[in-house]
């Protein structure tokens, strides 16, 4: 059987009590059981002298039957065990050893009262403790190094980085409010407060201007964070801030005049190659450099590229130049990198004169095919035409004179000095030599330079046939048998074309005749027999 008595706590003077309820001049506080009873507060880090009393625990009840207290619980008879005990005949609470608020908060346990003699026992009374946090841990950074980039070309004010450190200690309370500070900064240059630390978030940014990868790469910042508002325990870590490269140095031309050379007619000559320096990271888009020509190539003559080395521009020919029509260039050239300038940069240009040296060009002719139709019976001796070809050096006046280059079959005489053509040998237009009707040659002419050039036409002769082939019978001799009638066949060639051949006539000569008859047979257009057959009078 249970009771429901009232308890009485008696705290020590030297325990810190948080409770709201009075306190009678012996220092004891009087409640009925279904009470609420406060929480115990008791600071962590206590160095004792241990056990030490916390709070004691009385039944209104000891007056009338002797009690034995205890308590259960976490920190009582479970783990941690020994923690808290209670004395069985006072009542009194005390802890074993320090507490630690990091390791456990807050403690729940149950002190119990139970009568001597009759066993009888009262309700359980939970008694909360809670563990008060001290100012015992330094703040931790999350890392020892934090590592950061800013580019260089950046302005005031940019945000690049965080610093995070944490504190064990009670969130919410002084003992874990955290304040950032920048210790120091190396390089002190060009100013000694480059960076601006937020002392509440950790946030790094950019403090002054004049951030110059090319002078000051790196920089590193000892960084401190302090609890309670920044007075009390501290501990440090390091910042490394890379300055990373932006396009804040333009490319130069070195040197920015060129002059240069170049044989004309000739496709994808290199004119000249341009070199620059450019100040940032190599091998960076900020680094390499795209060249355009921006005046005096109208025509397109030129291309401009970027070199191997990514610091060299080439101009080579696009087309060939010629001489007579434009003997120099002057060219603009303006060079850029990659990637777009950070700040407004000045541009760097180059001017490249181009001269065309003059070459032995060979003589033109026109048409380089011309076509001319004669007879095939065209006499020996007779002009066929006059094939001529002009010099494209203007400039420098070249004799040209003319001979024939291939004529396969030896018919054809050209004048050395006018280019007239005449018959050599006879024409045929039956001769192997020509394809269907045509007869092709070629003309040269030859100029007297001192490395003698020389140009080809292509001279095509089609030659209308004339009857100048006699029909052909393939079969020269036959034997004939009398006794046998049936008629013979024989065949009928002409080597020349339609019109000039077929349809044949066939008459038998001499005594012939008297004995045969002859008669053509229509069944090829191109091969014709003739019918012998025997009559004589029976």
């Amino acid at each position: 059987m249970t009771h429901k008595p009232s308890y009485s706590l008696h705290h020590p003077q030297n325990v810190l009590d948080n409770t709201t309820t009075g306190q009678s001049s012996k220092g004891l506080k009087r409640r009925k059981r279904d009470w609420i009873i406060p929480p115990i507060n008791f600071p962590e880090n206590d160095r004792g002298p241990f056990p030490k009393p916390m709070v004691q625990i009385r039944s209104s009840r000891d007056k009338e039957v002797q009690l034995q207290y205890s308590i259960t619980g976490p920190g009582a008879d479970l783990d941690p065990k020994g923690l808290f005990i209670m004395d069985r005949i006072t009542g009194w609470l005390s802890v074993t050893q320090p507490l630690d608020r990091e390791g456990k908060d807050k403690y729940k346990l149950f002190a119990h009262a139970v009568a001597v003699g009759d066993g009888k026992a009262e309700d359980p009374m939970e008694i909360v403790i809670n563990v008060i946090d001290q100012n015992d841990n330094k703040p931790e950074f999350t890392k020892d190094t934090f590592l950061g980039s800013v580019p260089e070309s950046s302005p005031k004010g940019f945000e690049f980085m965080k610093v995070t450190a944490v504190d064990k200690d009670e969130p919410g309370s002084a003992n874990s409010d955290i304040r950032y500070t920048l210790v120091s900064q190396d390089p002190q240059q060009p100013t000694a407060s480059m960076f601006f630390l937020n002392p509440l978030t950790g946030r790094i940014q950019l403090h002054s201007d004049g951030l110059d990868r090319e002078k000051y790469p790196k920089y590193t910042l000892i960084i401190q964070a302090a609890d309670m508002v920044g007075e009390g325990l501290s501990n440090t870590a390091t910042a490394i801030i890379t300055v990373t490269d932006s396009n804040d140095n333009a490319p130069e031309f070195h040197p920015s005049d060129y002059t240069a050379t170049v044989p004309e007619n000739k496709v994808g000559a290199v004119v000249v190659k341009m070199t620059v320096t450019d100040g940032d990271e190599p091998h960076t888009p900020a680094w390499s450099t795209t060249y355009k020509i921006i005046q005096g190539n109208d025509g397109g003559f030129f291309n401009v590229s970027t070199g191997p080395s990514k610091l060299e521009g080439i101009i080579t020919t696009a087309k060939g130049l010629d001489f007579e029509k434009t003997r120099q260039y002057t060219l603009l050239v303006i060079v850029e990198n990659d990637a777009p300038f950070a700040t407004r940069l000045p541009t760097s240009t180059a001017t490249v004169t181009v001269n065309v040296e003059d070459v032995n060009e060979a003589p033109i002719f026109n048409p380089v095919e011309k076509v001319v139709v004669t007879p095939e019976n065209l006499a020996v001796g007779a002009d066929l035409i006059v094939y001529t070809a002009t010099h494209p050096d203007t400039a420098n006046s070249k004799k040209v004179v003319y001979r024939t280059g291939n004529d396969p079959a030896g018919w054809l005489n050209v004048s050395k000095e006018t280019g007239l053509i005449k018959i050599r040998s006879p024409m045929d237009r039956e001769s192997p030599f020509v394809k269907n009707g045509r007869y092709q040659a070629t003309i040269l002419a030859i100029d007297n330079n001192d490395i003698p050039a020389t140009g080809t036409g292509t001279l095509l002769i089609e030659l209308e046939d004339v009857n100048d082939s006699a029909p052909i019978i393939e079969e020269r001799e036959i034997t004939v048998c009398n006794q046998d009638s049936q008629p013979i066949l024989l065949s009928v060639t002409d080597k020349d074309g339609p019109g000039f051949a077929a349809p044949f006539r066939v008459d038998l000569q001499g005594s012939s005749k008297n004995n045969w008859t002859a008669r053509m047979d229509d069944t090829s257009e191109w091969r014709f027999s003739f019918m012998l057959s025997e009559d004589r009078e029976t």
